[in-house]
Order: C-alpha cells, then structure tokens, then sequence
C-alpha cells in the first residue's frame, strides 16, 4: 500500500477524508493549534464550522449525524475546551449516537504533570463513551481513527473519543490507510459477534400470528438500523398496531392506518392503554426507559414481551421478557416479515379508535381550538406550513412534549431531540448540525426560553456560517415543565422557575436573523408563511400564557393506567 510521508495533523485530515467525512464542527485552541494549522488547507474539502462553545459542537454533530446517518465528527483542544464536550457525549451514549469526538492533548512526556490545561479525558469519558483511546504517537493515528469510525457506527451506535497529545499532531509519519487490516485488530478482540437469528424469529412470528392483541414498540434502534420501511411492512402485513418511543418517532410513517400514536409520560392515550392490554408486545430497538414504561410493576401486565435490541445489556434491565433477541432492527424485521400472516384484529383496533376520540375530546381538539394561543397550535401550523420536507428538532421541557404530540412528520430522519439525557441547550446547536447535513429541507428547531437560552451563543454560528435554520420560540417565560411539575405536585410553590427574559427581538436582530412575534392566534399563520417562505434563519417568537400544561400525563412513580387529564 502506498505511503506518504507527512505530519501527524495531516495524518488526522487525510484519516477523516479517507472515511469519507466532510463536515466538522469545532472550536480551535492552543494545544490542538497543529490540526488546525492543517486544516486551513483542507477547507475546500472539509466544511469546518465555528461554533461558539464545545458543548455546541457535540450538539451540532449530533444533530447532523441523527439527520443524516452518518458518523458525526467535532474537535477541541484540551482542558476546559475538552471538558465542554462531556454532556454532548453523555447525551450522544444515552441516544445511541455515532460520533467521533477529537481532543487535543499536552505533550505525551507531560502527561501526569498537572501541565497547562491538562485534564484527563480517558478517565472522565470511559463510563459515557463506546470507546476512549489517548493516541500519543502520530503512526497510531490512521489506525485508531480507522477504529473509531467502525467502533462508533457498529453494533448499538455511539460516541468515541480520541485524545490526541500534541506531539503527536506534529511528528512526522508515513501515512497510508489500511482499514481492513484496523479492523482486524477489532476481531481478534472479540468486538464483532454474530448470531443465528432464525429459531427466535419464527417464535416470535408464532407468537404474533396467534395474538389476538399484538402491538409493536419501535425504538430509536429502527431509525438506527434503516428498518422503517420494513417495519411499516410488517405492520401492514400481520395488521399489527405500530407504537413509538418518544427516540422512535419518525421510524412509522403516521399517516399509515397501522400507526397508534406514542407511548409513555406524555405519550397519546390509545397506545398506552393498549399496551396495559396487549397480550403480546414486540418491542424492538428501544430500552423500556422510565419515561415509557410508568412504574415497571404494573407495567404490560397482560403482554408476553418479545425485546429485539442489538445491545444483550438491555435485556431483563428495566422489563422482564419472554423472549430476548440480540439483533439489529431491519434484519430481525425482515426476517419475521417473511412469517407473519395477516388477521382480521377490528375489536383491537376498535379500543385504540376510542382512546383516540376520548383524547381528542379531552385534550387535542381543546388545545387546538383554544381562543388563546397555544403551543399546540404553533406546533401545528409549523409543521403543516411550507413546501420542502421538514427536519423537525426540539430542546427539553414541554416545547419537546408539545413537538411530539402535533408535529406532522413527514419523511425518515426527520426527528432530532435529547431523549435518555433531556439534555437543555440541545436544540439550537442541533438544528444548527441538522440543517448542515440536510441544507435541501427545511429545519425547524421548537425550544422554550429556558433551553434555549444555555446555547444561545450559537446564534453567533448561524451568523458566521449563515444557516437558514428555523427557530421558534415557545416563550411562557418560566421552566415549564419543573413549572408544571410544581403546580401538580408540589403545591403551586414555583421555587425558581420563573425567568426574566431578554428581548428577543433585539437579540435576533444583533445576530442578523429575521424576527416576528406572535401573540394571539389570528396573527399565527401570516407568520408561520412568512419564516416558511423566507431564505434564511428566522426566528419566531411565540409569547404563551404562563400556565399552559402538557396532557395527558403519567405521573412519576405511576402505571400506564392512571393517565391523568389535567
């Protein structure tokens, strides 16, 4: 194989080039100064976007990696700048989001010495990280970003972070790009692992085809392994309600007569009481988090649970099942497709039909007929509004909840939100990374003040970089969903949840980004067209009253049956 002589820096460009990378998002500083240096001559072949602070660039390449497939990359230099990046990386582990995360380093001989800004990645990242390697020499490089590449991607996606010493980035090595022979590194330590997959499908198939109540959970790990259109496959064929996780929206087309809505906290009525009385559940490619399950001891009491996830670690955590399948999504699914009968299930269908219309009387059509606006109104109108397909991203609280629940999805990747960390501050540097990768849609970011308000020093990127992202602005001037909480269960006392708010107006204006306010609905759908419509950021402002809560709801340490109303 071909060898070219060159700098470890180079070495690190050519690495990502060689992975087919092109956009990566960072922050420059002294001791990653090197890769930078370098970097300056790749410019026509690697899109390097400034963000405003290292958290906003884990975000950014989350939000690109979760819209488009593939591997996101950030770097920063080391110290603080290295240690801005550990929420982004937590967030990414517990989403199961392939990343490449690079952070410079002192000098190998240094290490230890407590030098300027050293800080020891490796031991802070193992527990929220696939894998954290501290590359100290520049020969190691094209071999473990080869690794890396393939670590962040296989099996359950995630994060992996290479620490980069500085001597490294400046020795000089022969480069060539040998991932085959990386790889079988991995092997022959036992990484990759296979398994035979045909008698546990034609279980679970059997036990589909004899359910008289069969629901199917799908999880992020659908999206993940590209199985929404089989899933949506199985679905019609077996005639087997489809439910999603909250990670999950986006891997069922809603509009197919199979598809029942969310599950969980704040999930639609019909596919929680479904699931209370399914007497088999397929879940597949999700985790039975908290936020989906209620209190676990109540929960699916009627179901014989079949769980398929590509993670074994998963199995028996959270839920006890009858049936655990260690497998990605889109195979497992294509498997059982080829084994499901269709039934006739008009009674089954019939219990979701009901919930539905009690849901709607009871919460839906009030919130969208309400004489005041209301969020779910704006959710609404956004995402039916325009031309293009959408990418629809949101921060943490009950922007997020609202989002979900009237948001019109219309593609595949099309939904970009914190789920396992609810980390605030993840939206606006996400729709950031989303529209990045996705510049022929439209990408419309839903976040409250006080998310959005922890990143918002990445309005900066958008100026710098001139990103056309959409963002609204569900303004209540409180935390809304700590604010909800408070009024529920807390007895109305609002302990520092109320915020004083700047004027948005003239932040939008000082970063060169188009804005309107609306405060009444009749105002709502003249500038709903106008963001829509205009080629560039936007940002809406939408001043909500205070007290508008997020129904139906489980309370904590509740079941799936005691939903509540209001």
């Amino acid at each position: 194989m071909e060898t070219r002589r060159m700098t470890g820096a180079d070495a690190l460009m050519n690495a990502f080039l060689d992975e087919g990378v092109d956009t990566i998002f960072g922050y420059p500083g002294g001791t990653i100064m090197p890769v930078y240096d370098r970097l300056y001559d790749y410019t026509d072949r690697l899109n390097h976007i400034l963000v405003r602070h290292e958290q906003g660039a884990v975000h950014a390449a989350e939000g690109y990696s979760r819209s488009t497939g593939k591997v996101g990359v950030c770097m920063a230099t080391a110290g603080p700048g290295a240690t801005n990046f550990v929420t982004g990386i937590a967030d990414a582990m517990m989403d199961s989001t392939p990343l490449v995360c690079i952070t410079a380093q002192v000098n190998a001989d240094k290490l230890g010495t407590n030098f300027f800004q050293e800080a020891d990645m490796i031991g802070i990242t193992i527990p929220i990280t696939k894998w954290s390697y501290q590359i100290s020499k520049a020969a190691e490089i094209p071999t473990v970003i080869a690794q890396a590449f393939h670590i962040a991607q296989s099996g359950r996606p995630g994060p992996v972070l290479i620490s980069l010493t500085r001597n490294a980035q400046v020795e000089m090595m022969d480069y060539s790009y040998d991932k085959e022979a990386a790889l079988k590194l991995l092997e022959h330590e036992g990484v990759d692992v296979t398994c035979t997959l045909a008698e546990k499908i034609e279980e679970a198939a059997n036990d589909l085809n004899n359910a008289k109540r069969p629901l199917i959970i799908a999880g992020h790990g659908v999206i993940l392994s590209g199985g929404n259109r089989i899933l949506q496959d199985c679905a019609d064929r077996g005639n087997i309600p489809v439910a999603v996780t909250l990670m999950g929206m986006g891997a069922m087309d809603q509009t197919d007569p199979e598809y029942v809505g969310m599950v969980g906290m704040h999930g639609n009525v019909g596919p929680n009481v479904m699931t209370q009385n399914a007497d088999v559940i397929l879940a597949i490619g999700m985790r039975f988090s908290d936020r989906v399950t209620g209190e676990v001891k109540g929960y699916a009491p009627k179901a014989k649970i079949i769980h398929v996830d590509i993670d074994v670690s998963e199995f028996d955590k959270n839920v006890k099942c009858h049936l655990a399948v260690e497998s990605d999504a889109r195979v497992f699914l294509e498997g059982l497709y080829q084994k499901l009968e269709f039934r006739q299930r008009d009674e089954w269908f019939g219990l979701y039909k009901d919930k539905r219309d009690h849901e709607q009387t009871m919460v839906k059509d009030p919130q969208l007929n309400s004489s005041s606006l209301t969020m779910a109104q704006v959710v609404d109108a956004v995402t039916k509004a325009g031309s293009k397909k959408k990418v629809v991203v949101t921060d943490v609280g009950q922007n997020q909840m609202f989002a979900a629940r009237y948001s019109k999805l219309d593609g595949y990747r099309c939904w970009v939100t914190s789920g396992g960390l609810g980390t605030m501050g993840f939206g606006l540097p996400a729709a950031i990374g989303a529209q990045v990768g996705n510049p022929d849609k439209d990408v419309v970011l839903f976040t409250g003040d006080g998310g959005l308000q922890m990143n918002i020093q990445e309005l900066g990127t958008i100026l710098q970089s001139k990103i056309p992202v959409k963002i609204v602005l569900l303004n209540n001037s409180y935390l809304g969903m700590v604010r909800q909480w408070q009024e529920l269960f807390f007895d109305r006392r609002y302990s520092f949840t109320y915020l004083a708010n700047p004027d948005f107006g003239v932040l939008a204006s000082a970063y060169g980004i188009r804005y309107a306010k609306v405060s009444n609905r009749e105002e709502l759908g003249e500038a709903v067209g106008m963001m829509m419509a205009h080629d560039g950021p936007f940002f809406l402002e939408a001043a909500m009253t205070e007290q508008e809560n997020v129904f139906p709801m489980i309370p904590a340490g509740k079941t799936l049956d005691d939903i509540i109303f209001e």
